[in-house]
């Protein structure tokens, strides 16, 4: 049986999809709370089972006959009200997962982040050899994904066989405006301005396949990281802008501009009591130049990336 956490979230339903597309049967976790996606329901290959990764004691019945875990279940969040949460899911709720794939011998592929690579060294493309260090301007979410990719090597130390991945920025037709999909929605509503940062960008679908591809190998004890290419959020927000068919992001914002923009969403969450548009970890990350090394993942399975291009078309066209 297959195991799969954060069975509703935009990756898990993807690989869901991608795992019973291919007649595997999969138990799906899911929270109380938690609506299932139109992209998952009425599949009879799926089995729901409602149980939460920081609940070991209710999360233990969900692994009975489970040879194969995806671990997908993260929180996400830039604003730092939310660090005890992230420590706790991405963590402690990782941790949980671990043990208990070793508890029943079960094969493990464990979702992090290329939030928790190293830096890159003398401009060179950053690759799964850098190694992450430790910054005090480092945002909660990076530290998280960081010490829940801990809990991961100290389960292979200890025998656990499993894989890590680390996407980039993923992307995808189902994401609707929730995630990486808010990004689509500034420019599609006239953003004007675009940073002198740069990320890595990949395709849900590349990641899931990814996934899959790995569980069945005979790979253990490694790390990818999942980038299809390199964009600078100009071009990113051109390529946008060109799939809406409107004007492109022309001005450069400047780090003071983000300075005056993050305090004044910061001043307006008081307000409004919702979480701010912007925050001050995520306004200092727009101004990285991270640019990914995707040659170990390209030789381990002899995958074709879909081009940038062709996944920013097809959001573009699922949310006109």
């Amino acid at each position: 049986m297959i195991l799969v956490t954060g069975a509703t979230g935009f990756l898990g339903a993807e690989l869901i999809h991608q795992l019973t597309a291919q007649n595997f049967k999969v138990r799906a976790l899911k929270r109380e709370t938690s609506k299932i996606p139109i992209l998952l329901k009425d599949n009879p290959l799926i089995e729901w089972y409602v149980a939460d990764i920081n609940e070991p004691e209710s999360l233990a019945d969900a692994f009975e006959n489970v040879n194969q875990v995806y671990h997908c279940a993260a929180f996400i969040s830039f604003d730092p009200k939310d660090k005890a949460k992230l420590l706790k899911v991405n963590i402690e709720g990782t941790s949980n997962i671990v043990n208990l794939c070793a508890d029943f011998n079960a094969r493990l592929v464990h979702v992090s982040s290329i939030a928790a690579l190293g830096n890159a060294k003398k401009g060179a493309q950053i690759t799964e050899k850098d190694f992450w260090e430790y910054d005090s301007k480092v945002h909660a979410y990076a530290i998280s994904k960081y010490e829940g990719e801990m809990e991961v090597w100290r389960g292979i130390a200890e025998g656990l066989d499993a894989v890590i991945v680390n996407p980039a920025v993923i992307i995808g037709k189902n994401a609707g405006f929730e995630g990486s999909g808010a990004i689509f929605k500034l420019v599609k509503e006239g953003l004007k301005f675009y940073t002198d940062g740069a990320t890595g960008i990949v395709d849900v679908e590349d990641v899931a396949k990814s996934m899959i591809a790995l569980m069945t190998s005979e790979i253990t004890a490694e790390r990818y990281t999942l980038s299809a290419d390199n964009l600078n959020y100009k071009d990113f927000f051109a390529e946008i802008a060109d799939g809406f068919g409107i004007k492109k992001p022309s001005t450069e914002a400047k780090p003071w501009m983000l300075d005056i923009a993050w305090r004044a969403a910061k001043l307006a969450s008081i307000f409004t009591r919702k979480a701010p548009a912007l925050t001050r970890d995520a306004a200092r990350s727009s101004f990285n130049l991270s640019y990914y090394s995707n040659e170990k993942i390209r030789t381990a399975i002899n995958i074709n990336f879909k081009p940038l291009k062709q996944s920013i078309r097809e959001v573009c066209e699922a949310l006109k």
